[in-house]
């Protein structure tokens, strides 16, 4: 007999613009195939900044999904851009936590689920989980895509200590806590010695089979030839994160060189969230020919142009060495050459690496950079690039992953 479980999710279709809506999304999605029915407590639409109905079709008919109450406080809350600060702490959809209690008891009353999960970043998913167990008694999973109060971020004072407060919260009241990336772990064993040894566990993200199956579909459709080799990086620039500067800064002293690789390189940045900075980063270079900015994609169609370019492109900062993007395995499944510029000990490059993957140079490094892209274009044009090997391929399935965390809650519902 299936047991229910309530996820606890901002990031759910018709959300479009984060990879994290992958990870709530296929675990609605294959859940009951492993003894649990998911029931899905998420926010309304009108708080998400951007929208699409690509996804919706990927959530199961018979999965209960609620919408609760939910505002983004810059954008409905603002007079003149300015907000008062506690209507953003923890975050900007802290009136997500007010519509979510009630709908989220109302559930639990009705339903009955013998366990919740809550996944970070949004900070106040977690806080409508503590709230959720501490009314209900439910045993509570929660979930660190990424880690949560760091060094140096959040950088606003008050919002670190407002994350700090909730993460303090989330360790004395979860049965487990479960994170992406086995850096993430050290990290917090580190932070919180005392914390049982069995606490912190690692779920990582993965692909989905089926989806790579309809993207390759259309893949005439998305394969654009353009003469050269692309290089594709696909979703969110960040500034700080994955800065693309020395990238920037590379691609311009090769072209003045008259490195004859660059001429067959074309850099695709799609759905960057970030193009008006890296079109005058570009513009400085003096390399808008190498740099190609493209707008966001539905999920499919991304996938498809993923498997019909020449190379795919990873850039991760050394602040995130413990964390592992969801589009790095995206990367291994689309089996075509990878170009990782992250920090050769972090979690991202380990990932890369066991993968059968050696071409790695550090983000911020020029010089490393310029000598990585001359070998990688090279190997390109010779066919000779690595891709993953079938193994890894084989062992990031979403589906896989969906059966470790059913096992979890397997464990979160039996006496602690």
């Amino acid at each position: 007999m299936s047991r229910r479980v309530l996820l606890i999710a901002y990031h759910y279709p018709p959300l479009r613009g984060s990879s994290g809506i992958q990870r709530a999304l296929r675990f609605s999605q294959y859940l009951s195939e492993f003894g649990w029915e998911p029931i899905v407590l998420t926010a309304h639409p009108r708080a998400y900044p951007d929208k699409s109905d690509d996804l919706l079709a990927d959530v199961p008919p018979g999965v209960i999904v609620e919408r609760a109450f939910a505002l983004d406080t810059s954008r409905h809350l603002a007079l003149a851009g300015r907000y008062p600060r506690a209507f953003a702490l923890p975050d900007r959809w802290i009136s997500w936590w007010f519509g979510a209690i009630p709908a989220g008891m109302r559930l639990i009353r009705q339903y009955h689920p013998a366990a919740i999960w809550s996944t970070y970043p949004i900070a106040t998913a977690h806080k409508i989980g503590a709230t959720l167990h501490r009314l209900s008694g439910l045993p509570w999973v929660a979930d660190f895509r990424d880690p949560m109060a760091q060094d140096g971020y959040p950088e606003d004072p008050t919002v670190w200590k407002a994350f700090k407060q909730l993460e303090l919260q989330v360790f004395q009241g979860c049965r487990f806590a479960t994170f992406t990336s086995p850096g993430a772990i050290q990290t917090y064993r580190q932070t919180y010695p005392d914390l049982p040894t069995d606490k912190l566990v690692l779920l990582e993200n993965g692909y989905d089979e089926e989806v790579f199956t309809r993207a390759e579909s259309t893949m005439p459709s998305i394969s654009v030839r353009t003469g050269r080799k692309v290089l594709l990086h696909s979703g969110i620039v960040y500034s700080m994160e994955r800065d693309p500067t020395q990238l920037f800064t590379a691609l311009g002293q090769l072209k003045r060189a008259n490195d004859p690789l660059v001429s067959q390189l074309l850099i695709r940045l799609r759905a960057t969230g970030n193009d008006s900075r890296l079109q005058e980063m570009a513009a400085r270079e003096g390399i808008t020919d190498l740099i190609e900015l493209a707008p966001a994609i539905p999920y499919a169609d991304a996938l498809a142009e993923m498997l019909s370019v020449d190379g795919l492109l990873v850039l991760q900062g050394s602040s995130c060495n413990g964390q592992i993007p969801a589009k790095a395995y995206e990367y291994l499944r689309a089996r075509r050459p990878v170009l990782a510029l992250t920090d050769p000990i972090g979690d991202t490059a380990d990932v890369i690496r066991r993968a059968g993957i050696d071409t790695i140079a550090p983000l911020d490094n020029t010089e490393a950079i310029m000598s990585m892209l001359r070998d990688f274009m090279t190997r390109l044009t010779q066919g000779a690039a690595p891709c993953a090997s079938d193994a890894a391929v084989l062992a990031a399935s979403r589906r896989g992953r969906t059966e470790q965390f059913a096992r979890l809650l397997d464990s979160a519902i039996q006496p602690s």
